[in-house]
């Protein structure tokens, strides 16, 4: 059986779901790739620019776009490893400094909240006929929904991982007992540094 490093105290499922975050955004990265590779993957060169090849600022914003897409998914696994609680030590100036608990799990929940706009949008334009498509035979429109198809599942895991981590660092925060700021016990991330040192 395959085996992942986690934290201790993450579920299965978070560990098996932050994992797949990464692989779900690899096709739709490789598909725009192979967009500027020139690939065959779509039926006329509407993207191309005089001579039918793309643009250096084009292509430079698609790889981008690719490579930035598949960092933030990586970032989901920060939610069930250990270097999500401690920033490696090197990382400069911030190495080896805790990661704030509450900042991780909002901007993971903030990020899918924004994936759902991104997918809305997407799905609206198309319904829509917003924008020039993409012009592709049956098998190159078969192959683009293959490759964005799972991107549609980012948001729901990273949303289920961050309610995770979340719970965990209550619940965490809650056994601690120590008191709050306002003298109440459970206050989130007890038994942590002063906030001043999270990063």
């Amino acid at each position: 059986m395959m085996s992942v490093k986690a934290l201790p105290g993450v579920p299965r499922w978070a560990v098996l779901a932050a994992h797949a975050v990464p692989l779900l955004t690899l096709p739709s990265g490789l598909w725009r790739l192979a967009l500027v590779a020139g690939l065959p993957v779509t039926q006329d060169a509407w993207h191309h620019g005089p001579g039918g090849v793309m643009s250096t600022v084009e292509a430079v914003y698609v790889v981008s776009l690719s490579v930035v897409s598949e960092l933030l998914a990586f970032l989901t696994l920060g939610l069930v490893r250990p270097w999500g609680e401690v920033l490696p030590r090197r990382f400069p100036f911030l190495g080896g400094r805790p990661v704030n608990p509450a900042a991780a799990w909002r901007a993971a929940f903030a990020g899918a909240a924004g994936l759902c706009a991104l997918a809305a949008w997407g799905v609206y334009a198309s319904a829509a006929g917003l924008g020039p498509g993409i012009p592709a035979s049956p098998a190159q429109e078969a192959l683009v929904i293959a490759c964005y198809a799972p991107l549609l599942a980012w948001p729901v895991l990273r949303a289920a991982v961050a309610a995770d981590h979340r719970r965990r660092h209550t619940a965490a925060g809650t056994r601690g007992g120590g008191p709050g700021p306002s003298g109440g016990g459970g206050q989130e991330g007890a038994g942590r540094p002063a906030a001043s040192s999270w990063v």
